[in-house]
């Protein structure tokens, strides 16, 4: 039986997002100004309905989580429906990879299943497997190394409250962990600053320290959260204790001096805004007073994961 030839559409270039410097400054920044186009356009829209053009109209978004979600899941799955695809959702507990199945293969199975994968692990090491077997783009949803899609959102938040990226101030407090590390890659891409108050013993990788100074970017290391409060233009921190850690009253009584309170936040510019990427644990990382300020943009920010995200699947899929 003859096969007969047929012209097929060409396929996107498939690409990763693993981490901020997968995309590199120019793409984050076509990231934002995409992500501003598109919230504006479908304001007083209903939240499921998609965007006039659907760009990934027939597309499927695998959301794998080996970690609880609320957010990440529940703004991918919104992001989906806006540009007119759809999701899969798939979780240890309920899925063969609970049963020792690798993430090899699964990410050959949801290679032919869906176009996109997001995953949301622990081991920073776990996405580069699934991204090294995997024949459609793969998302990171967060590791414990870093949280790229976070920071996107948390850049459009930034520029929505009138601050512009290069020159900005950014101050840090608490522990050096995975959302810090995605912010000092972005602060090299997009030339801003950071200060980063944190007890001894919790500062983040060095690696991620070089790379923004690499990129231009004044990272200043302090034990001191005064100094790295004064004049800053953004004030951020997140919970001081992650999913399955340990020696937690330690910790805790460790980072006891760099909480967000109305002191510090005086110290900042009278324009700073607060950020925190939730859950927040009220009264250890924020007082209740800053956490429900004027200044506080914690709302902003979790909704802009929505916003942020779809222009992450476009860029991904090669429509952006």
């Amino acid at each position: 039986m003859m096969v007969k030839a047929t012209f097929l559409e060409q396929v996107p270039l498939a690409r990763n997002f693993l981490d901020l410097n997968d995309a590199g400054g120019n793409a984050i920044a076509a990231m934002l100004n995409d992500a501003q186009d598109r919230k504006f356009a479908r304001a007083g829209w209903p939240k499921g309905k998609a965007d006039a053009d659907a760009p990934l109209a027939g597309y499927v978004l695998a959301m794998v989580f080996e970690k609880n979600s609320t957010r990440t899941r529940a703004s991918f799955d919104i992001a989906m429906r806006q540009l007119g695809g759809s999701v899969m959702i798939i979780d240890s507990g309920t899925s063969q990879l609970g049963r020792g199945e690798s993430i090899a293969d699964t990410a050959r199975v949801l290679s032919r299943m869906a176009d996109v994968i997001m995953l949301r692990t622990d081991d920073h090491a776990k996405i580069e497997e699934m991204a090294h077997f995997a024949q459609v783009p793969v998302i990171n949803g967060l590791t414990d190394r870093s949280h790229p899609c976070q920071i996107v959102a948390d850049l459009l938040t930034i520029i929505e409250k009138g601050k512009a990226l290069p020159g900005l101030e950014l101050a840090w407090f608490g522990d050096g962990n995975n959302v810090l590390h995605s912010i000092l890659e972005a602060a090299g891409l997009m030339k801003f600053n950071v200060r980063i108050a944190t007890p001894a013993g919790y500062e983040p990788d060095q690696e991620f320290v070089n790379l923004a100074r690499a990129g231009g970017a004044r990272v200043l290391l302090t034990q001191d959260a005064t100094e790295a409060a004064a004049g800053a233009d953004v004030v951020i921190t997140d919970t001081w204790i992650s999913m399955g850690q340990e020696n937690v009253g330690k910790k805790l009584e460790a980072m006891a001096p760099y909480q967000v309170t109305p002191a510090l936040m005086a110290l900042a510019k009278p324009d700073a805004s607060f950020l925190h990427c939730l859950p927040a644990h009220i009264g250890e990382e924020v007082s209740a007073e800053v956490f429900e300020s004027q200044q506080s943009a914690v709302f902003d920010e979790a909704e802009n994961r929505i916003h942020a995200q779809k222009s992450i699947l476009l860029w991904a899929t090669g429509k952006l």
